[in-house]
C-alpha cells in the first residue's frame, strides 16, 4: 500500500512540475536565470520531501511550489520593465575581451579565471586570445565570442528599455553627451527607444512604438 501511495504521489508531482515550468515559459536549462535556477532548485527539493514523506498532507509541497511559480513570474514580470532591478538579480553580460584585450579586471569581478576563458575559447574551435575581437560572458556562464578579421562586429548595447548603459559607453570611449547627438540624428526620443545599439560607426534603434 505504501509503495502505491509513494507512486501516486510520484505521478501526481510529475504532473504539478510539468503544469508549472509551463507557466514559467520555454527556456533551456542552460539559459535559466538566476531566479528561474533558485524557483528550479526549490520545486525539486519540495517534490521530492512531498514524496518522501507521504504520510504527509500532500497539498502543502504542492502550495508552496504555486508559490514560488507565482513569485517567478511576478519577478519575470516586473525585471523585464525596470532594468535595474534585472541587473541586480540577473547581473550583466560582461565584456572578457574588448577589441582584442583581455579585461583582467572585469575577469577578477566575475570570478572567471584564464583556464575557464581559454577552455570556452578551444570549445568554439579556437586556438588563441590573438584571434578574438570581443568576447562576452553572458549572464548563463556562456561566452559569446566575435572573431578579428570578419565581417561580423560587435553590436555594442547602449540604450536598453529607454536607459542608457554607462559602462557600454566607457568601452567606446564616449559620453553621454555623444550618444545623444546620435540619437537626434534619428529624430527619435530617449524614453520611446526599446533597444538602441552601435554598430559600424552608427547606432541602430528599435522604437517602442514599432513593437506589436
Amino acid at each position: 500500500m505504501e509503495f502505491l501511495i509513494v507512486i501516486l504521489r510520484t505521478l501526481a508531482f510529475y504532473i504539478v512540475i510539468t503544469i508549472v515550468y509551463r507557466m514559467m515559459g520555454k527556456r533551456e536549462v542552460g539559459e535559466l536565470g538566476i531566479i528561474d535556477l533558485i524557483v528550479s532548485v526549490l520545486i525539486a527539493e519540495l517534490a521530492a520531501m512531498g514524496i518522501e514523506n507521504y504520510k504527509e498532507n500532500i497539498f502543502i509541497p504542492i502550495a508552496a511550489i504555486f508559490f514560488l511559480v507565482i513569485f517567478q513570474v511576478i519577478m519575470a514580470k516586473i525585471t523585464i520593465k525596470n532594468t535595474k532591478i534585472r541587473d541586480l538579480f540577473e547581473g550583466k553580460p560582461a565584456v572578457i575581451i574588448n577589441r582584442g584585450k583581455v579585461n583582467f579586471k572585469e575577469m577578477v569581478k566575475q570570478r572567471y579565471n584564464l583556464d575557464d576563458l581559454l577552455t570556452q575559447l578551444r570549445s568554439k574551435s579556437i586556438r588563441s586570445i590573438e584571434e578574438v575581437d570581443y568576447a562576452i560572458l553572458e549572464n548563463n556562464g556562456r561566452l559569446s565570442v566575435f572573431n578579428k578579421g570578419t565581417t561580423d562586429t560587435y553590436p555594442l548595447p547602449l540604450i536598453l528599455d529607454g536607459e542608457i548603459d554607462e559602462d557600454a559607453l566607457r568601452q567606446l570611449h564616449k559620453d553621454i553627451k555623444w550618444l545623444k547627438k546620435l540619437i537626434q540624428k534619428e529624430n527619435v526620443n530617449l524614453s520611446n527607444i526599446f533597444y538602441g545599439f552601435y554598430k559600424d560607426e552608427k547606432i541602430y534603434v528599435i522604437k517602442r512604438s514599432d513593437l506589436q
